[in-house]
């Protein structure tokens, strides 16, 4: 046999890389399903959900049993570790909405791209000299990474149909290339401009996903998908209305699954997504009980009869089954002592629902709300109101959903689902941490993402 001079060594250095786990470059795609629990896949037989893609990606791919998420569970602290890997204390994304103490905004979402503090995937790739794609993905507005780019955003809360249809030049003009909406337009019809968050919106966020693949074949494209999530809300999770619309999200993922591979046969799919949830019994009004300690001081405005904020020294950051409590002034000892007696008295009675009350030294290991005296966590089941007037604790009518509880609470697992070339089969990560997805899909992709420490999974 002929010897080739230094073929030797360098098939060598490959093998080792591949066994270290950098693996071998390749186009993914993640799509995140909104609340998506892990068991809606894995007791889908049980549950009498016809899921048939979901569930051969999960018995021919490599999947978690559950994800450990962050506090707080909800949307866009969670969806910006997914692109990161690490907390929200560390990216900036702290919860869906911006702290907002005197009630003045009524849109105030961590919309913007330039809000997190770290590189994200998307970044890591372009400047890999990688092709990016993201579609519906939270603060990613003005994300200059994503060559091709549909952002989450509204102007007004609402249906499309409901909105100012001049609006549709507003999320052309956010979304990049400039002219991206106008050429897609004719082949896969107009996109969204307001929060259409239940199946026909997910249906448009499809075609737009399948038409930038099937035109540019990015080697990494993010999709969020959150009609599942408002199902879970409005009926609970696991209810008729939720199963219903994970059967017809599931025809949409194999869609997009099948324009991936068309495009290119050796993409990676991962299905994820950013929280579990729970069935809701109580709301708990936290506003009315530190408006009656004078912790907040409100006043009615004469014209509009309406009560407002007209100063605080303690304020609430509601995060659903989690509020922080943000001092006016952070060296405020006084109030925070006032403060920490409150919320004693409210967590002595188990009828408030407290699983437990955090105080400032033990908040930051946690890696929320970096910036609270005090993080107030309920039990799976009680939500924090943003009343401000009425009794303290008031049932929930019919079969709601929610989540935004602590993470150490099993029903607020999220899913990690992915198959593909080189990735194993059948194999069960059991409990993952969320901070692992990002590194792991950097190292799927060839580049890296210095701010994370967290090890990338096993899934080669």
């Amino acid at each position: 046999m002929v010897k080739i001079p230094g073929v030797g060594a360098r098939v060598l250095a490959l093998a080792l890389l591949f066994a270290a786990g950098s693996g071998i470059a390749a186009p993914v795609v993640m799509i995140s399903v909104d609340g998506m629990k892990p068991e809606y896949v894995l007791e889908a037989e049980k549950r009498g959900l016809r899921i048939p893609f979901l569930r051969r990606l999960a018995l021919q791919g490599t999947h978690a049993e559950g994800v450990i998420g962050v506090w707080p569970t909800v949307t866009y602290p969670s969806h910006t570790t997914l692109v990161t890997g690490v907390s929200p204390a560390e990216h900036g994304i702290f919860a869906n909405l911006e702290f907002d103490p005197e009630h003045h905004f009524a849109e105030s979402w961590f919309w913007y791209a330039a809000q997190i503090r770290v590189p994200t995937l998307w970044q890591a790739a372009h400047q890999a000299g990688l092709v990016t794609a993201s579609i519906g993905w939270p603060a990613t507005v003005g994300a200059d990474a994503i060559d091709y780019l549909i952002p989450e955003f509204w102007r007004i809360s609402g249906a499309t149909e409901s909105l100012n249809p001049s609006d549709r030049y507003l999320i052309a003009a956010l979304a990049r290339p400039p002219g991206l909406l106008d050429q897609m337009r004719d082949t896969v019809g107009p996109y969204l401009m307001g929060n259409d968050d239940d199946l026909q919106g997910d249906e448009i966020k499809t075609r737009y996903a399948v038409e930038i693949l099937r035109r540019h074949k990015p080697a990494l494209l993010t999709l969020h998908l959150n009609s599942l999530d408002e199902a879970e809300h409005s009926f609970g999770p696991f209810s008729a209305e939720a199963n219903q619309v994970l059967e017809a999200l599931d025809a949409m993922l194999a869609k997009i699954s099948a324009a991936a591979r068309a495009g290119n046969a050796a993409t990676i799919l991962a299905v994820v997504s950013d929280h579990g949830f729970a069935p809701l019994t109580h709301r708990v009004n936290l506003h009315g009980v530190f408006v009656d300690a004078g912790l907040i001081q409100t006043t009615v405005d004469p014209d509009s009869k309406v009560s407002k904020i007209s100063s605080w020294k303690a304020q609430l950051w509601l995060a659903g089954g989690m509020a922080a409590v943000v001092l006016h002034d952070p060296a405020d000892r006084d109030t925070e002592r006032k403060v920490g007696d409150v919320l004693s008295r409210l967590s002595a009675d188990p009828a408030n629902g407290i699983a437990r009350i955090v105080p400032r030294e033990a908040i930051k290991p946690l890696g929320g709300f970096p910036d609270a005296a005090f993080l107030i966590v309920f039990e799976p089941g009680y939500y924090a109101s943003a009343s401000t007037a009425g009794a303290v604790v008031t049932e929930v009518l019919g079969h709601r959903g929610g989540h935004g509880f602590s993470p150490e609470f099993p029903e607020m697992r999220a899913s990690f689902f992915m198959a593909g070339p080189g990735i194993a089969r059948g194999r069960d990560l059991g409990i993952i941490d969320m901070r692992q997805i990002a590194p792991t899909l950097a190292q799927l992709l060839g580049v890296r993402l210095p701010s994370t420490k967290a090890v990338p999974l096993r899934v080669r």
